[in-house]
């Protein structure tokens, strides 16, 4: 289903620059591709009588089921970098039963990378095994980190973030989708990543990948992540306790 919806993507390239932006939110976008491809999806997985509940950013509620089978949909994560031809966008599909995360997709549509997740079975990149980074030493290390643009009042504990981080790695990316970044640490790309308030379709997918991938993915508290509204930190294990302990 996901390699259906990338395909759906990319076949609307063409049309790019004729889209309609609308604005949800403060430098918040959605495109007739976005809901085109979150249709193409809702209709093939959650299809009328079908007893699953789905949820897609761009017709989401506020809470996440846990009862039964779910499935989170982003159906293209860096809308702003797609509408801007900027190559960092992904579909991504997270499936949880009874709340917990169970199987996780996320394709990188510019450059058809696939990443796939089963709990318990092992994370893989274009259907071969993937582990995260044996970095150790925060000097060595690349981090992956997005910025808070839709909580405003975030930005000031963000901004006092990056110095700490700056200071004691080799450098800081911003890809602009935290589907491709948390990808990126499940492959070993990126070694840790943070982030200060992500929605569940940002991360369903992806926080099984890293976990799968023998990566941790928690709050900033250390607690253990589920898809939800809130902060995010993820990396190997020894980058992920740095990037937490450096954060507090």
């Amino acid at each position: 289903m996901a390699t259906t919806a990338a395909a759906f993507i990319r076949s609307q390239d063409s049309q790019r620059d004729a889209l309609t932006w609308d604005i949800k939110g403060e430098s918040d976008f959605v495109s007739a591709v976005d809901r085109g491809t979150e249709t193409l999806i809702r209709d093939r997985l959650a299809p009328p009588g079908r007893a699953v509940t789905f949820i897609g950013e761009e017709s989401a509620p506020d809470t996440v089921v846990t009862a039964g089978i779910t499935f989170i949909v982003d159906p293209l994560d860096g809308t702003t970098n797609y509408l801007h031809g900027f190559p960092a966008y992904a579909v991504s599909i997270g499936a949880l039963i009874d709340g917990e995360l169970v199987a996780g997709v996320v394709i990188d549509v510019p450059r058809d990378i696939t990443y796939t997740a089963v709990r318990n079975g092992g994370a893989f990149r274009d259907g071969q095994p993937m582990f995260v980074s044996s970095i150790i030493d925060p000097a060595l290390s690349l981090i992956a980190t997005g910025v808070p643009f839709r909580k405003p009042e975030q930005i000031a504990r963000y901004l006092a973030q990056l110095p700490k981080v700056l200071a004691t790695t080799s450098g800081i990316r911003r890809a602009g989708s935290a589907a491709i970044d948390l990808a990126h640490v499940a492959c070993g790309s990126v070694d840790a990543f943070w982030e200060l308030r992500l929605a569940p379709w940002d991360v369903a997918a992806g926080i099984l990948l890293v976990r799968e991938a023998g990566g941790l993915v928690t709050d900033f508290d250390g607690a253990p992540s589920t898809p939800a509204f809130a902060g995010f930190v993820a990396g190997n294990p020894a980058m992920h306790a740095w990037l937490l302990a450096t954060l507090a």
